[in-house]
């Protein structure tokens, strides 16, 4: 008993609590917008958030935990469980409602979305190749750029043939966040960029079907679905967001999440409940946490006591940072709706597991970068 009363002190004494007070914040107000737009239907989003966040923050633990490094050594068996919850989607996905893609399986009367797993495990996997060529001053290598290359591109082709380019593109992302932090020179980035410039005709006419053109086209208002069909969502969201004004309307008062006028507000579109109820104010108060958050992690990242442990951090600052500046792009109409959700806002009981799961490893990053490190063997001390 008092082995594990010491080891409980020592838990609390070299995690980054200040983390942990933001990330109960975020899902403190996370849970206050479900529970306000839930009333707008029958299905309890409220109870299933619940449920995932007590799943997420207790994973979340464990891994903090687990030494990092013994993460390093099993990255095979990460990388091996990846591909095949992305192979699973190939054979036994499904569509769920309110999506136009195949993305999800179904395990007991649940639906899970294997790609939000797969982020992390991408994260992880990643962190180890770069750790590896950084060691041996690789990371300006031509071929072995290449190889990272490839290294991102499998993810990102095989989400993309689910349908699922919302992930593909937050899988994007998050590479090159990773692999510019690690030190992979600037042209190879300027090189890309201009042969996608170049290839923009081509993947307009030739890869991009009328639906993904159409999502583009109306936030030009270059067509008569501008206000209308696939400029539906995005126009209400626009309009919920003035509906707010400074201060909003009140948390549980707002008129039209009370209607669910926004298709898919407790999914995606969750801002704009936050923007009717809180206003401009409560926004700005959202955004204060997520950039309190990632500039926590970042911190997090240059004080590990390895590359690994760094490129860790900073995949997960990535993934946090690409999804939020995606989400909003679509919410206030820059970007065009990809089905990229907000981390820890919106409803998704996979999504808020695998992201309190990147949190666990950050904390794992933190507890095994002291150079005590207590929690190991505190009966020691």
């Amino acid at each position: 008993m008092k082995l594990i009363t010491e080891k409980i002190s020592a838990y609390f004494k070299y995690t980054d609590k200040f983390l942990w007070l933001i990330v109960i914040a975020v899902n403190t107000l996370s849970l206050l917008l479900i529970a306000s737009m839930q009333r707008a239907g029958d299905y309890n989003y409220l109870r299933t958030q619940i449920i995932a966040l007590i799943i997420g923050t207790v994973g979340a633990v464990v891994i903090s935990c687990i030494d990092y490094k013994f993460i390093y050594k099993l990255w095979w068996l990460i990388a091996a469980a990846g591909i095949g919850l992305i192979a699973i989607v190939f054979i036994y996905g499904i569509r769920v409602e309110g999506t136009d893609d195949v993305a999800w399986i179904n395990i007991g009367g649940f639906s899970l979305q294997p790609s939000e797993i797969v982020k992390l495990c991408f994260i992880v996997t990643l962190s180890v190749h770069l750790s590896a060529l950084s060691k041996h001053n690789k990371l300006t290598s031509f071929p072995h750029v290449c190889m990272l290359a490839l290294h991102g591109a499998v993810p990102v082709i095989l989400i993309h043939f689910q349908g699922d380019d919302g992930s593909a593109l937050i899988f994007a992302l998050i590479f090159v966040i990773m692999t510019f932090a690690a030190g992979v020179q600037l042209r190879y980035y300027l090189g890309t960029a201009a042969a996608a410039l170049l290839s923009i005709p081509f993947v307009w006419t030739k890869i991009f079907n009328d639906d993904q053109r159409s999502r583009i086209l109306v936030l030009l208002n270059l067509d008569e679905n501008a206000k209308t069909v696939y400029g539906w969502q995005q126009y209400q969201a626009k309009l919920s967001i003035m509906a707010g004004g400074y201060t909003g309307e009140g948390l549980f008062k707002g008129q039209r999440v009370g209607y669910a006028i926004v298709p898919e507000q407790e999914n995606d579109f969750i801002f704009t409940v936050a923007a009717e109820e809180l206003g401009f104010l409560g926004c700005c108060v959202i955004l204060a946490v997520f950039l309190l958050l990632l500039l926590r992690i970042f911190y997090k990242s240059a004080h590990a006591r390895d590359d690994f442990g760094q490129y860790l951090c900073i995949g997960v600052f990535g993934l946090i940072l690409s999804q939020t500046a995606v989400n909003l792009g679509m919410v206030l109409g820059f970007l065009p709706v990809v089905g990229v959700t907000l981390p820890f806002f919106s409803a998704g009981g996979t999504s808020l597991i695998a992201i309190m799961a990147c949190i666990g490893v950050v904390q794992s990053v933190n507890i095994y970068s002291s150079e005590e490190r207590l929690i190991i063997k505190p009966h020691e001390n």
